[in-house]
């Protein structure tokens, strides 16, 4: 089984190679550059494809890989939003993702978040680095009795609340059309409206998937009814926040800081080194110029663990749909 890695960085070599079994019949061919209409054509003469979070497989795409010849999508990640899977569907292409690698990396590394831009370790180590042992400007505060609302309870934003609660003493609300149902025991209690969790949180936190309900969830009407001084993190998907929006909350001193690790248009400079240019989306520079937002390069996932989970379960995809034509992690239309 030959399949087409796009997006290929290093640890997704490692990784990938590490999980093969000596008898594993699949051949990968990695391919540094994102998928999209213009190197669709690379697919050319392999089965399946791999791809990330920032890869285009929309209809268009889908259409050339039908026609190529491939028969599978495999994501190395949970969220689907960049895969047309009404088209795929159509077109029959199985679409498999991976459902679950490790909730605990990205909670963790949200906590990590909250802490940094609470307590202000970014500005410290930078100002000791440079000889600077002042004080002024890193004021922070307990995060012992504040409230954490989380927006979406899904495993992840399950084992944030875990964390804040039972860790932290937070006080942790969430809201969720689907509430979970072991919510209470991780200490997370929920709200009837997503306005309501605007008024009372000290911190908001995004945990839910990207969705056309949950695009721009947090925008001009939604940081309006949030207290003044807010503190704002996402982790999960870079469109569930308006950044024009962001930044006029950001000017009006509304918002008191911000942690991101993922961004709306971010595959435009993303998981590649783009030191030694200019950023020529205005909104994101904008974004980065301001003092209380610290921005990571999408990187919560990032662990050995998840890595592992990642590979594991790619290549058991693709095992299966290639030997029954289905798996237990299918991405389907209204799953």
């Amino acid at each position: 089984m030959k399949v087409a890695v796009y997006g290929t960085q290093k640890y997704d070599v490692d990784s990938l190679r590490g999980a093969l079994s000596a008898n594993t019949k699949i051949e990968f061919t990695f391919i540094e550059a994102l998928l999209d209409p213009l190197t669709v054509l690379l697919a050319e003469g392999h089965d399946a494809i791999c791809i990330f979070v920032n890869d285009i497989c929309n209809e268009e795409v889908l259409k050339h890989l039908k026609v190529l010849g491939v028969k599978f999508v495999a994501l190395r990640c949970a969220g689907y939003n960049n895969v047309d899977l009404e088209a795929a569907s159509k077109l029959g292409i199985k679409v498999a993702r991976v459902p679950s690698y490790s909730p605990e990396s990205v909670a963790e590394f949200t906590v990590g978040m909250i802490m940094t831009v609470v307590r202000k370790y970014h500005k410290a180590y930078n100002r000791v680095r440079e000889g600077n042992f002042l004080l002024d400007g890193l004021l922070g505060f307990n995060l012992s009795g504040k409230t954490v609302g989380l927006i979406g309870t899904g495993k992840i934003g399950l084992l944030t609340g875990r964390i804040l609660a039972k860790g932290f003493n937070s006080i942790v609300i969430a809201y969720d059309p689907y509430p979970s149902p072991v919510a209470e025991e991780y200490g997370i209690h929920y709200v009837q409206t997503l306005d309501e969790l605007c008024e009372r949180s000290d911190i908001v936190s995004l945990h839910c998937p990207l969705t056309e309900k949950t695009n721009y969830i947090i925008n001009d009407d939604t940081l309006a009814k949030m207290k003044p001084g807010v503190v704002l993190i996402n982790t999960s998907r870079g469109g569930l926040i308006d950044t024009y929006a962001l930044i006029r909350a950001l000017k009006a001193g509304h918002v008191a800081a911000v942690g991101m690790d993922v961004y709306e248009r971010e595959s435009a400079y993303f998981f590649s080194d783009s030191s030694a240019k200019v950023i020529h989306d205005d909104v994101f520079a904008r974004l980065l110029s301001f003092y209380n937002v610290f921005m990571t390069g999408h990187q919560a996932f990032l662990t050995q663990e998840a890595l592992k989970n990642i590979a594991e379960t790619t290549i058991s995809n693709l095992l299966s749909l290639e030997s029954t034509g289905i798996s237990e992690n299918l991405a389907e239309p209204g799953r």
